[in-house]
């Protein structure tokens, strides 16, 4: 082959840059910061989680009703709740970086406190503050994901986000286990609160408030991130083309300006919405994580290592259906969000009944509840992901910790409740109101629009 035929090849070819590029592929530093993502919040997610395994051996060392049970296992969440807002006007104003290094050092140390704990009053403090200091964390990693992905990438990134947050229950019920036969379950906490300390530095180092300061990230990549169009932008208006017009209307697909100052969020019914609907189904995922193990444990009567298996099953199945919701709605609805948020409060409806009458038997059990997870979480990553395409990045935050908020409180309220539940009534009470609460999910999301953007 001659000069000229090789310069034509490489012509048709393209730098090795642009092919990727082309094909929306372009391997880089962001992805190593995704990864960072699912590793330190799955440390936060089993720092808050390891609380529902380790609570029946809790309530033999201090005495406590299920109601009295259901409010400690609620501390957490209510603090949670009540950082999201000063979190999302602090992130805004000064970034995601130091914010979310010191925040992720208090979770640790205060989880470590849990194990040292010599009183109920001491334990109660404790769980608050924890939630208090994990509340900036959710805000920093939506914020991140807005400043290191474009468009058409955010979804899969706060899919691999929130599978963190579902993984962390993954690892936490074998592990606690396991630390309990061997130790007891004030080391649960001692253990877990390490590698935060550790992931807290590596975070600081490594990932910065926006990938144009950071010396990882090269000009190429910078510039695919941040280009609104190109390859990207084309790969979306191909996607687009596929969705059908009955889906569209169905969600309520329009046009909607951006929201740009916190007034403006504040009275956004999209915004208030989303927070609602995130509201129900948060308020179900924190009954199972909090509940499920003392449920194994009481009514069906597995041994500790059959519940520390079983109960996590519904995160193994979270895991994958967070991933496949954000795929589903990067790569096939050309980024439409609600047809996912939908379709996970439908069906968890159905999977609250069927657990009313649910399976004895372990491997049938966490086979019903591996579904359960799958059918909760496919539209989790939209609720992270809907208020980019409604704000602009730098009110993202705010808008970000008003949607966490309201998913936060229902969190929050919802193990109290199923505690009230069972001292009057009874598990089918509690089935049947998580089952309510999902299809109210579905309804209240079924008023806000989908945003369509150039």
């Amino acid at each position: 082959m001659n000069v000229k035929q090789d310069a034509s090849a490489a012509a048709q070819a393209g730098t090795p840059s642009q092919t990727q590029a082309a094909r929306g592929k372009v391997p880089g530093f962001r992805w190593v910061v995704a990864g960072m993502i699912f590793l330190i919040y799955t440390i936060a997610a089993a720092d808050r989680a390891n609380i529902g395994v380790a609570l029946p051996f809790i309530r033999k060392e201090f005495a406590m009703s299920n109601t009295e049970a259901g409010a400690l296992l609620s501390l957490f969440l209510f603090g949670y709740a009540l950082a999201q807002l000063p979190s999302g006007f602090a992130t805004s104003r000064f970034g995601v970086r130091k914010i979310f290094s010191g925040a992720m050092i208090l979770t640790s140390l205060f989880t470590g406190l849990i194990g040292t704990t010599s009183s109920i009053i001491a334990l109660k403090i404790y769980r608050f503050a924890l939630g208090l200091a994990e509340g900036p964390l959710p805000v920093g990693i939506a914020s991140t994901i807005n400043n290191w992905f474009p468009p058409h990438e955010k979804g899969t990134a706060s899919g691999i986000f929130l599978s963190a947050v579902k993984f962390g229950p993954v690892i936490v019920p074998p592990l606690c286990a396991l630390i309990i036969a061997a130790w007891g379950w004030r080391e649960i906490f001692i253990f877990f609160a390490i590698p935060g300390l550790i992931f807290s530095v590596i975070w600081y180092l490594l990932v910065t408030n926006h990938p144009s300061q950071s010396r990882f990230c090269s000009p190429e990549e910078l510039e695919y991130i941040t280009e609104s169009r190109g390859a990207g932008a084309s790969a979306s208006a191909t996607v687009r083309k596929t969705v059908p017009a009955w889906l569209d209307y169905l969600i309520r697909a329009r046009r909607v300006p951006q929201l740009t100052d916190s007034k403006s969020v504040f009275k956004s019914w999209n915004i208030i919405g989303c927070a609602l609907g995130y509201c129900f189904q948060l308020g179900i995922s924190n009954v199972l994580l909090a509940w499920i193990p003392t449920y194994l444990l009481t009514v069906k009567k597995f041994s500790v290592m059959n519940m520390g298996l079983v109960a996590s099953a519904p995160w193994i199945g979270a895991v994958i259906g967070n991933l496949l919701g954000g795929l589903l709605s990067d790569r096939l609805l050309a980024k439409r969000r609600k047809p996912g948020m939908m379709l996970s409060a439908l069906a968890t409806a159905g999977m609250m009944y069927l657990l009313i009458n649910s399976p004895a038997d372990p491997l049938r059990y966490g086979m019903l509840l591996f579904a359960t997870g799958v059918l909760l979480s496919i539209g989790y990553s939209a609720y992270m992901a809907y208020p980019m395409s409604v704000t602009d990045k730098k009110i993202f935050p705010v808008a970000s910790s008003v949607v966490n908020m309201g998913g936060q409180i229902g969190g929050a309220c919802a193990p109290l409740a199923t505690g009230m539940l069972l001292d009057t009534y009874g598990w089918s009470y509690v089935f049947a109101f998580m089952a309510i609460g999902s299809l109210l999910s579905f309804a209240i999301l079924a008023t806000i629009a989908e945003p369509i953007q150039e």
